[in-house]
């Protein structure tokens, strides 16, 4: 996770109330517009002595689940571009969900991620003859 807030993300900070947070800090609530002009509702328990070894971010909007752009917006913001973060999908029995229209990104913490190789994500492209 990057270690200081980018301007857009400080502007966005929560200054009031129950979740109010400090100006310099990644952990705190947001309110921003994301790159299709919704508002996006970001909690994040950054890396501090309360994250427990994880690095935590979840989205939400109003009316809606967040995009794949929203998601990618939002990951940008808080993390680097070389780091990879997970979007998980549990089991059924430890669901929760305290808000319907609530995504969470995570990345734990001095522990490299791997992706699967490429060519199961992109068809190897046969060369032309």
């Amino acid at each position: 996770m990057k270690v200081n807030p980018c301007e857009k993300l400080e502007k966005a900070r929560i200054r009031h109330g129950d979740y109010k947070s400090e100006t310099g800090c990644m952990h705190g609530a947001f309110h921003l517009f994301g790159p299709k002009g919704t508002m996006l509702h970001m909690l994040s328990s950054g890396s501090g002595a309360l994250a427990e070894g994880w690095e935590h971010v979840s989205v939400s909007t109003t009316h809606r689940n967040p995009n794949w752009d929203e998601m990618c917006f939002v990951k940008d913001l808080f993390w680097h571009e070389d780091e990879t973060v997970i979007q998980y999908h549990p089991p059924k029995a430890v669901y929760v969900n305290h808000h319907p229209h609530c995504l969470h990104l995570w990345k734990q913490i001095g522990i490299k991620i791997e992706v699967p190789p490429m060519i199961l994500v992109v068809p190897k492209q046969e060369k032309a003859a």
